[in-house]
């Protein structure tokens, strides 16, 4: 059951150094095909804006095939994916190259987690998915760091390459290593899940995930954009720097395990509280080259640690019966987010300059932030109100 939950964080670094490693490559891109920065950002926000919207139909209709089979399909659409973009002749064949592997993305991220927190059990949830999303973590370390620095060396395609290698590493694994995982009959039978759709708990925790992923990738997903006009990094400065927010990410993602296991609602309130800081701090002083590396240290170490607390956020204190459908949500408003924040960050660059993309970050943060605290205090109103007539 462990070698399978490390098999699964071994295929999430694949998918996500897929999804996440155009972010160190826009620049070349935009110049390559003659398209600005922020048009070449919708090589990242079309991705997500696909998981996005076809995740809940994706996942329903995969509902009652072996897991096994999902994720080895999903693996092998995104290495045929990363050949296609390696290969592009124009903009549009990347773009579509792109969009083809979002379909099955967030299918592996729901059977990815839902296993891995069933295997643990309750308790000890918050650190078998933090292995599962370990591999997120160690994407941003080697995986978007390696396809900027191929870049940098050789060419953006070989950037594609790299990244096509990867997954069908992860694909070799999981097809000879995984055990089989048939379907359940519980898992067959998500109609009474449905209802879960009738709280209003889980909707702010759905609402307040997209405007925190949104501010997490306003700025984030221009980061290799930022550092070089604003901080005027060179290409293997930057690759580095993103090598070093990765490996912050490592230990911020494991330290967030161990927390989130102790108290939920306290530590997702410091991630957003820290992460508001680290913002403002890369804007004060985002045209220092040295303040900037240590910056850029804190903000991987607080930054990974989101996809994490976002996603024990939501299903925290729910059914364990409810985990599949949760999670099968889950991708698509995690990827709403990215999309949103990806557009809103392209908008303030084209009309005021990557070095203002920051305010669009802050104040998307602080709304979560808020809405998070507002929530708190009406349940407690409501259960103040609801107590005396139970006990009468």
């Amino acid at each position: 059951m462990n070698r399978l939950i490390y098999i699964m964080a071994l295929g999430a670094f694949g998918i996500i150094t897929t999804e996440f490693g155009v972010i160190g490559i826009l620049p070349d891109l935009a110049k390559n095909f003659h398209v600005t920065v922020d048009t070449a950002g919708w090589l990242l926000s079309g991705f997500a804006l696909t998981v996005a919207l076809t995740g809940p139909f994706t996942n329903a209709l995969t509902a009652k095939m072996n897991r096994k089979t999902v994720m080895s399909l999903a693996l092998g659409i995104f290495v045929f994916s990363n050949l296609l973009s390696a290969v592009a002749p124009n903009f549009t064949v990347l773009m579509i190259a792109r969009i083809l592997p979002a379909f099955l993305h967030p299918v592996f991220w729901a059977v990815a987690v839902t296993a891995a927190a069933k295997l643990a059990g309750p308790k000890e949830a918050p650190k078998a998915i933090a292995t599962v999303m370990a591999g997120l973590s160690v994407a941003t370390v080697i995986g978007v760091p390696l396809t900027t620095y191929m870049a940098d060396l050789f060419s953006w395609r070989a950037s594609f390459i790299l990244s096509a290698a990867i997954n069908s590493v992860a694909l070799g694994a999981l097809a000879l290593l995984g055990p089989s995982m048939p379907v359940s009959v519980t898992q067959k039978s998500s109609k009474n899940q449905l209802t879960l759709l009738r709280s209003v708990s889980l909707w702010v925790k759905l609402i307040a995930t997209v405007l925190i992923l949104a501010g997490m990738f306003a700025t984030y997903g221009y980061l290799a954009e930022y550092l070089a006009k604003v901080t005027h990094m060179t290409g293997a400065e930057i690759s580095i720097l993103l090598l070093v927010f990765g490996c912050t990410g490592i230990a911020g993602n494991w330290l967030m395990g161990i927390a989130l296991s102790k108290n939920v609602l306290l530590t997702a309130r410091i991630f957003l509280i820290a992460l508001i800081v680290i913002h403002l701090m890369a804007y004060q002083f985002g045209g220092n080259f040295i303040p900037m590396v240590i910056i850029l240290s804190f903000w991987g170490f607080i930054h990974t640690g989101g996809f994490l607390a976002t996603n024990v956020q939501l299903t925290h204190s729910q059914p364990e019966s409810s985990l599949d459908f949760i999670n099968s949500l889950m991708p698509s408003f995690f990827n709403a987010g990215i999309t949103l924040g990806t557009f809103l960050g392209g908008f303030v660059i084209s009309h005021y300059g990557v070095q203002n993309v920051v305010w669009m970050s802050v104040p998307l943060l602080l709304v979560s932030l808020m809405l998070g605290f507002l929530f708190q205090k009406k349940s407690a109103v409501n259960k103040a109100i609801a107590l005396p007539q139970a006990t009468h």
